[in-house]
């Protein structure tokens, strides 16, 4: 692989990535996925939480699956919080108790970002899981092994990062940055390191910032990273010549953004830094598999032979600052609502 990407690979890459990030400008915050909460009561009465994000992919209608036995016993009713619409009611679902039971989600639509189920047993005992398109359904254990904790809050991970948009063309906007195989690597680290960092003071209760005003700064991020892009290379700027301090800065605030996500997941009862840790992984795994599939496209598209006119990068990274603009616009004038 060459060092650095050739004229050709450059902007044939900053286009593709604006066209796979194009699609998603409509949703101005990375798809969330949706949440059933069950709270096990005495006497058989089971309260039941359903949250559905407020942007959610065209014909996506998921509902939830409790057992057979359970009977609704109160109206149910809507709110909206969170950045989703929470619909509540209560079940009675007899003697015998939840364990054992098959609980989950089902409907028209995609499972593709996950469900979060999270069941609270009458003796406090806590389980969670992450539903999929291969999982749609979890049979609630008597405690939660730790190889399940692990892979679920793993996968959720990798599912959170490569459905923000926001996230992605930050990193992608790292990959151009960096040049060099060398540069990307303490870049990318950089990221990683200032991302886990306050990724784990948040999820741990030590670091509390709004979510919606945290989304503006992301899409600040990207902004701030489209016009050093901009710039003329011929003249390196502090943050041209040392990449890895924009990446090490900006992925605090990032990091606070993957926050929101496992906040919305809860972090399990004895096992916290289990899920802490498998989700930082999953988030990595996500980002590693990004980079190298750009990688992967830079190495095909410079192969290519074909003479590009000068102004398609630029264009480009105007096009991202443009698309970061329009997240910056739309977050923020969420904030005065």
């Amino acid at each position: 692989m060459p060092s650095r990407a050739t004229a050709p690979a450059s902007w044939i890459l900053r286009f593709a990535a604006l066209v796979l990030a194009i699609p998603a400008a409509g949703y101005a915050h990375p798809l969330a996925p949706a949440v059933l909460e069950i709270r096990e009561a005495a006497g058989g009465r089971v309260e039941v939480g359903w949250k559905t994000p407020l942007i959610r992919p065209r014909g996506a209608d998921l509902e939830p699956v409790l057992p057979a036995r359970c009977r609704s016993t109160d109206p149910r009713t809507v709110s909206e919080e969170g950045g989703g619409v929470w619909t509540r009611w209560t079940v009675e679902c007899g003697p015998g108790g939840l364990v054992g039971e098959r609980v989950g989600v089902a409907g028209p639509g995609s499972l593709a970002l996950g469900a979060l189920v999270r069941v609270t047993l009458a003796d406090g005992r806590l389980v969670q899981g992450v539903l999929s398109p291969a999982r749609p359904f979890l049979t609630v254990p008597p405690r939660p092994r730790a190889l399940d904790v692990a892979r679920d809050y793993a996968r959720l991970g990798v599912a959170h990062i490569l459905s923000g948009p926001d996230h992605l063309l930050f990193v992608f906007g790292l990959i151009l940055l960096a040049g060099t195989t060398r540069r990307l690597l303490g870049t990318v680290s950089a990221f990683t390191v200032g991302h886990s960092i306050t990724l784990s003071l948040a999820a741990l209760g030590l670091v509390d910032v709004p979510a919606r005003l945290i989304e503006v700064a992301i899409a600040s991020s990207v902004l701030a990273l489209a016009v050093e892009l901009a710039r003329d290379p011929a003249a390196p700027t502090l943050l041209r010549r040392h990449p890895w301090a924009m990446a090490v800065a900006f992925g605090l605030l990032h990091g606070l953004g993957f926050a929101a996500a496992l906040r919305d997941a809860g972090l399990p009862a004895g096992e916290i830094p289990l899920a802490l840790l498998s989700f930082n992984v999953g988030i990595e795994v996500g980002q590693v598999l990004f980079v190298l599939a750009v990688l992967g496209l830079g190495r095909a598209a410079g192969r290519l032979p074909a003479r590009t006119p000068a102004w398609a990068g630029r264009a480009s990274v105007y096009g991202m600052g443009s698309l970061a603009g329009y997240w910056w616009l739309e977050r923020a004038l969420a904030l005065l609502r």
